[in-house]
């Protein structure tokens, strides 16, 4: 445990610390993360594995540099940003991609502003947009997935799982609505990020973190409405241009979007009205990118914009303070 002491009090303390928090969030994300790895083959463990150990060793060294205590580099936070940058690349990503992709989440997403909790965009996601802008054919590579058969009272396990190269396919945001199957976007059972594509364990894992106070459910609520009343009525009265809102909310990064990066507890607004905002703006900013942009999916890109505006939310959307003129009237 990484003991961070504080230099004035008093304080008020709770069971969760932000060392607890980041392993718990990490454990959380395990079941979608050991499912990638079952869809998509041992590539994708080597992925999650070169992403948590670059991270690791470049925050130790960006905490030697700077003469800081290096043991804090285990504190869970490089983990959880390594975590959720393998989870949003191809399983097919080379080994160099992936580890540029983490330094330059430490480096230049964390570290440059000072560390732990002063880091105006989300660290994995800064690097995926820097990755998907700079190796755009490395970061489009997607594999079909090739799960380990167990039928027939036998363990069959495919060629492809063994090798680094997989069998192209298209994701659920880039085929067309008519062959898209709700249940098989639930569950997984598609071409996509190695640790995206499960909604239903991804979802499971956002209920227990709202269960445990780790987040708040304002945040994901508004999200799903921000991208989910555009998509209804869009497909609603154009269903051959607009796709379906099953798709926008199973398929792509929507619910980890949702759950594990919009509601970053550094980088989201403070106030309960500013997180309404925040969560709607974010949810709409993905359905205008998905539906009228370049690129399919708009997860990333709508977080470090609404990441940007967290500020200016907070400033004008701040609560009243405690005993305040306004408060005080207000509660009389």
């Amino acid at each position: 445990m990484i003991n961070y002491e504080s230099a004035v009090g008093p304080f008020s303390h709770s069971e969760n610390s932000s060392v607890r928090i980041m392993y718990t969030v990490i454990l959380t994300l395990l079941p979608a993360v050991v499912f990638g790895i079952y869809q998509f083959g041992q590539n994708s463990a080597l992925v999650i594995l070169t992403c948590c150990l670059s991270a690791v060793v470049t925050e130790y060294l960006c905490l030697k540099v700077m003469a800081r205590n290096t043991m804090a580099c285990l504190d869970g936070s490089a983990f959880l940003t390594a975590v959720l940058l393998a989870m949003s690349l191809p399983p097919t990503t080379p080994v160099w991609v992936a580890v540029l992709g983490s330094v330059f989440a430490i480096v230049l997403g964390k570290q440059i502003y000072g560390g732990l909790g002063q880091n105006l965009f989300n660290p994995a996601m800064l690097a995926r947009v820097m990755l998907l802008i700079c190796f755009p054919v490395e970061m489009t590579d997607w594999a079909a997935p090739t799960p380990i058969d167990f039928s027939n009272n036998q363990i069959v396990i495919p060629e492809q799982w063994f090798l680094v190269d997989g069998v192209t396919s298209a994701t659920a945001l880039g085929e067309s609505a008519q062959s898209l199957y709700v249940q098989n976007l639930f569950f997984g059972r598609q071409a996509g990020s190695l640790g995206e594509t499960s909604a239903f364990l991804i979802l499971l894992g956002g209920l227990y973190m709202i269960r445990k106070g780790i987040i708040h459910w304002v945040i994901p609520m508004f999200f799903f409405l921000g991208l989910g009343l555009p998509a209804f009525f869009a497909s609603l009265f154009s269903p051959e241009q607009f796709l379906p809102l099953a798709t926008h909310l199973f398929g792509g990064a929507a619910m980890l979007g949702a759950f594990y990066i919009a509601t970053d507890l550094v980088t989201s607004p403070t106030s309960i009205k500013g997180q309404m905002v925040y969560g709607a703006c974010c949810g709409l900013l993905v359905w205008l990118i998905r539906s009228f942009g370049s690129y399919p999916e708009g997860v990333a890109f709508a977080v470090l914009i609404m990441n940007s505006a967290t500020p200016l939310i907070d400033h004008y959307l701040r609560p009243d303070i405690f005993g305040s003129r306004v408060a005080t009237v207000e509660e009389k």
